[in-house]
């Protein structure tokens, strides 16, 4: 063979392997789904590639005073492909107060929560923050998670916040329309520039128009706030921990109550928490939100529900909403209560919107397992026609399971649950007994307020005057509650104001059978007795004349294991949420006109089943 042939060979062999790598790479890149899901695709999971710009979105809102619509600073990332190729892809959009910093937590921030009921507490501190963060980023929030697998990632600093001009509402109607006016941008219908105050435009040619959102906490319950807009464009929301409520967030029936780990917040701190924006507008905007709407508004004297609650309460303004609604929520969220996301999830699907809620066993935070999220997004954002919406509406993380691998229901609360009625037989000081037969002349029995003594620790006691407690017998078999137990409870006390405060707990105490600290707390609630008629309109108490309320607890889905008790625990000021009066105030409890109702999965059959008496 002649050594040209021999070369010629070796080249057309060559040729041909090198050939479909080189027909690949001549493809344009585009995003690949798999059983549903979309897949990492490596033509956008480079960094260097990214393309990373800000701009300005102009709203229809002026917030500052300064007679010129509020421009929002918006930050994009996005693959090179969306310029290189022409590629046009859907966008994952986080929004939030929190990216330029915040006030962190100065003594004397927090309202003193040390004082009388009814009474006002002494002015507190009003911090400065000072913005932090550079351009053109403002975030790298979801950009490791989304950009590889074909979206493009946004973030926009709240009004008020960072770069955005404006000023923080804390659930004003401009934090809803902020990132309405984004995705109307990102859709084409509004004007972007390329600087606050300039002329020069930007537009999102690179976007589908269509936008999905997500975030945990304050990030959590701005993509509901859009949603209620009912913008075009927003196609899915997966709100984490969310909000949906600033009433329920800073009051509980009535009762002045902070979120738990942060005694004495209250909405005019959260706004002073999170003003990181234009400090020349600072001035402006404390005197025209904090200082007036928010002073006005509040009410820390009553706890009343007002104009100003409502108006800030999601629940309220979801005529417009159609995006599609993943929620999660910790059922042991003591900051944002799990009441959050449940209120919010039954809403959406008495209007047919599609709807799945996750809850969890553990505390603030904790988003769905990432293919839940992937699914949601792949359906909505991309179009695929993978049955998402066919799937459970209800999945919850089992104890001692792991977060990514929920137990799925047909709901929530589970539909085979039923309220069972529990009353009470005496016991006080030591514990009493809960049962499901009732034993009329029970009487009343008293306990003395005391808020040196955390919740916690009453539980516990084996004999305590400051607080009522009430006990199942030992489970013979696990009992699985599902839904919001509610109370009745008929009370007096000798002043005209007193805390009331409800634990639902399982002894004996077993920290560490789960991970959390909360382990037997099975669920709470609080409510003031001055508003045993209304919620709009307290009454001061008669001193020893007795009132009749009605209220629900905190959502929960829990397995109780067998050996444990349950217990219904009553007392007044809770030492983590509640205010401080001067200990002794006297509450008393009618037993006979006092019972609780328990949502369990089987009903009474289950408890006979399960508390053999």
């Amino acid at each position: 063979m002649k050594p040209y042939f021999r070369f010629s060979i070796l080249f057309l062999l060559s040729f041909a392997i090198l050939l479909p790598s080189m027909a690949q790479s001549g493809k344009k890149a585009v995003p690949v789904f798999e059983n549903g899901e979309a897949q990492i695709v490596p033509a956008f999971e480079n960094r260097d590639d990214w393309i990373r710009h800000d701009l300005w979105v102009e709203t229809e809102f002026d917030t500052d005073g300064d007679q010129k619509p509020d421009r929002m600073h918006v930050a994009v990332t996005r693959p090179k492909q969306t310029d290189t190729e022409g590629l046009k892809l859907p966008v994952v959009y986080e929004t939030s107060p929190y990216f330029a910093g915040t006030a962190g937590f100065p003594d004397g921030m927090f309202w003193d929560v040390k004082h009388e009921l009814g009474e006002m507490a002494a002015d507190r501190v009003h911090p400065e923050v000072t913005r932090r963060g550079k351009r053109p980023i403002i975030s790298n929030s979801q950009i490791k998670t989304w950009v590889p697998r074909g979206y493009i990632v946004v973030h926009s600093s709240s009004p008020g916040t960072g770069l955005s001009q404006g000023s923080p509402t804390v659930g004003g109607d401009n934090e809803s329309l902020a990132p309405k006016a984004v995705i109307d941008w990102l859709c084409g219908r509004a004007k972007g520039y390329s600087t606050p105050d300039g002329d020069e435009t930007v537009t999102a040619y690179w976007c589908t128009g269509k936008v999905g959102m997500t975030g945990t906490s304050y990030n959590g319950t701005l993509p509901l706030a859009a949603a209620t807009t009912g913008v075009e464009g927003l196609e899915a929301i997966i709100p984490v921990a969310p909000g949906t409520s600033y009433y329920h967030y800073y009051r509980s029936n009535g009762l002045v109550r902070s979120p738990g780990g942060y005694l004495g917040e209250d909405i005019d701190v959260l706004y002073d928490f999170i003003h990181s924006g234009d400090e020349s507008k600072r001035a402006y905007n404390n005197a025209t939100v904090r200082d007036k709407e928010m002073k006005e508004g509040m009410d820390r004297i009553t706890g009343d529900l007002n104009d100003f609650w409502e108006g800030r309460d999601y629940l309220n303004d979801m005529d417009p909403m159609k995006a599609a609604l993943l929620m999660s929520h910790g059922l042991n969220d003591w900051n944002v209560m799990p009441e959050h996301s449940y209120r919010i999830y039954t809403a959406a699907k008495e209007k047919g919107i599609p709807a799945q809620i996750y809850y969890h066993q553990n505390g603030h935070g904790g988003p769905p397992p990432m293919s839940m999220m992937n699914r949601w997004f792949t359906r909505y954002l991309h179009g695929i026609e993978n049955g998402v919406e066919k799937d459970a509406r209800a999945w919850i993380v089992r104890e001692n399971d792991k977060p990514a691998d929920p137990t799925s229901y047909k709901d929530f609360p589970n539909p085979e649950a039923e309220p069972v009625s529990f009353y009470l037989t005496a016991g006080a000081p030591a514990r009493g007994t809960l049962s499901m037969n009732k034993t009329e002349g029970q009487g009343s029995e008293t306990l003395v307020d005391n808020y040196s003594f955390d919740g916690s620790a009453l539980a516990e006691a084996e004999i305590t005057n400051h607080r009522l407690i009430y006990l199942t017998p030992e489970l013979a078999e696990d009992l699985h509650i599902s839904g919001l137990p509610e109370i009745t409870i008929r009370v007096a006390a000798n002043k005209p104001a007193v805390n009331l405060s409800v634990w639902l707990v399982s002894l004996p105490w077993q920290e560490g059978r789960r991970p959390k600290i909360t382990d037997n707390i099975i669920t709470r609630g609080w409510a003031d007795p001055q508003n045993h008629s209304s919620l709009y309109e307290s009454e001061a108490l008669v001193p020893g004349e007795f009132y009749s309320l009605t209220f629900k607890l905190q959502p929960d889905d829990q397995i109780i294991p067998k050996g444990q008790k349950i217990g219904l625990m009553i007392f007044s000021s809770d030492r983590e949420f509640t205010l401080w009066p001067e200990p002794g105030t006297k509450l008393t409890v009618d037993l006979d006109a006092t019972s609780i109702s328990l949502p369990v999965v089987g009903g009474a059959a289950n408890i006979q089943w399960a508390l053999p008496e």
